[in-house]
């Protein structure tokens, strides 16, 4: 996927209330007025951060009589991970190159 959507989907989760609803969502659909419930926040206030969030593709809403119910997209967060495991196989190699040159510079100590 585009970094394009990685920078989006992160500015999106990254406001406080925004980050909350997901840490919710994580262990499950809710309601609205679940995390209306939940949050403390006004259903209007929700609403929008829900929207803002669907509308990013990190979360979906399915419709239950005269509820909406919301859950982590199952994709959303596999593109953030994956972006970020690109980091950490970079880090890897970086660490293992060091590794390597700390056991480079200890040899000629362990071999007088």
């Amino acid at each position: 996927m585009a970094a394009a959507t990685v920078q989006q989907r992160l500015a999106v989760i990254s406001e406080p209330n925004r980050f909350r609803i997901i840490e919710l969502l994580k262990d499950g659909p809710r309601s609205v007025g679940g995390i209306v419930d939940e949050l403390g926040l006004g259903q209007p206030q929700v609403s929008r951060h829900l929207r803002l969030l669907a509308e990013a593709g990190v979360v979906e809403v399915t419709k239950r009589a005269q509820q909406r119910i919301y859950r982590v997209h199952p994709d959303a967060m596999h593109v953030i991970s994956d972006w970020v495991q690109g980091f950490a196989a970079l880090w890897a190699e970086r660490m293992d190159r060091l590794g390597a040159l700390l056991d480079d510079d200890r040899a000629p100590e362990q071999n007088p």
